[in-house]
């Protein structure tokens, strides 16, 4: 009786036994996913079913995404090493040139116009970056509609029917994957739109410090930053035409304006130094009011014979026209000058006039 009893607890287990290894065998059996700890992902385990087959697609389709978006975080952080470099190159070139301006030197020293020529090369090399940038903005806007794209196709497949319950825990695990992928996408896009809209600007101000730099440069004197660097906002101008086209707008009735100049530049020798003072007093104005626009007036001698008057008056246009270049070299605005001409019983040598609109 007992031997009878063994045999039949034997059989049980067996019996148990095989059942085991034919439900190991069945399709809703298999392993749930896998954790990858070392990808930051997951290893799906094919299920076979219709369901099954588009978790391994849009699994594979996931990886490919993050593999992009790798890349792309890389290349972000090489543009702005890479911009970093650039501008600590070109600031240390300026400030070089500035040292050697600020100690006194040569109007048009080689060596200056080497370290200009250098500083401009650095800018560039931030202005490339900018367009990398912009470039890498592009590819991971691209990104971003993937990512999005795909989350709506992942949760689209958790309505489809055909699948087992380990089916729809990969659709989850895809699902908050890639949900995670979406924030790190639209971080790295908020981060590369700040980036291209500060360097826009820099680059912008620079360009305009260069230029000032290479008027000093040209002068053998400091000046100082671009007068752009300031605020500037649009403002209602003049539509008086200038002379460089057509007739003087003012008649030469000999009557200046009553407004009390800003800067009166007496022509009266050959290479009147004027620049250094020029520079000082639109500056000082600007810091005080910003949006102050300037009237450049030509004056001519009103005396002498009709060729001389006429002489005169071209000379007075040359020089206002120098001035001219001068102010947006330094950084001013075309739009905030207005230009015009007059002859006058008071000037005994052609002059140009800066007053304060």
């Amino acid at each position: 009786m007992l031997s009878h009893m063994r045999r039949g607890r034997f059989r049980s287990v067996a019996l148990l036994l095989v059942s085991a290894a034919a439900l190991g065998g069945c399709s809703w059996f298999s392993p749930s996913p896998s954790f990858d700890s070392a990808g930051g992902g997951f290893e799906v385990t094919s299920t076979g079913t219709i369901v099954g087959r588009k978790v391994e697609q849009l699994q594979g389709d996931l990886g490919r995404l993050k593999s992009a978006v790798e890349s792309q975080q890389q290349n972000y952080n090489a543009l702005l090493a890479q911009t970093v470099r650039s501008s600590e190159a070109y600031h240390g070139v300026v400030a070089a040139a500035q040292a050697r301006l600020q100690l006194g030197t040569t109007p048009g020293n080689p060596l200056l116009v080497q370290q200009w020529n250098q500083a401009q090369r650095e800018l560039d090399n931030v202005t490339g970056n900018v367009t990398a940038l912009g470039q890498l903005a592009s590819q991971v806007s691209s990104s971003s509609t993937s990512a999005a794209y795909l989350l709506d196709s992942t949760r689209a497949a958790l309505g489809l029917s055909g699948g087992i319950d380990q089916d729809r825990v990969a659709l989850n695990m895809i699902e908050d994957d890639t949900s995670r992928l979406l924030v790190r996408i639209d971080r790295l896009m908020t981060a590369l739109s700040d980036q291209i809209s500060r360097q826009t600007v820099y680059v912008s101000g620079e360009r305009s410090n260069l230029t000032t730099l290479a008027l000093a440069i040209k002068n053998g004197e400091l000046y100082g930053d671009s007068i752009s660097t300031r605020t500037f906002t649009p403002s209602r101008v003049s539509a008086t035409p200038t002379f460089y086209d057509a007739p003087p707008p003012v008649a030469d009735t000999g009557v200046l304006d009553d407004r009390r100049p800003l800067v009166v530049i007496r022509f009266d020798q050959p290479g009147v130094a004027y620049q250094q003072a020029l520079y000082t007093a639109v500056s000082k104005v600007l810091d005080q009011r910003p949006q102050t626009g300037f009237d450049l007036v030509a004056v001519s001698p009103a005396g002498g014979s009709a060729s001389e008057v006429a002489m005169n008056q071209n000379k007075s246009k040359q020089n206002a026209q120098g001035v001219l270049r001068t102010l947006t070299d330094m950084g001013l605005p075309s739009d905030r000058v207005s230009v015009a001409a007059t002859t006058s019983t008071e000037a005994s040598v052609p002059e140009v006039r800066l007053y304060i609109r």
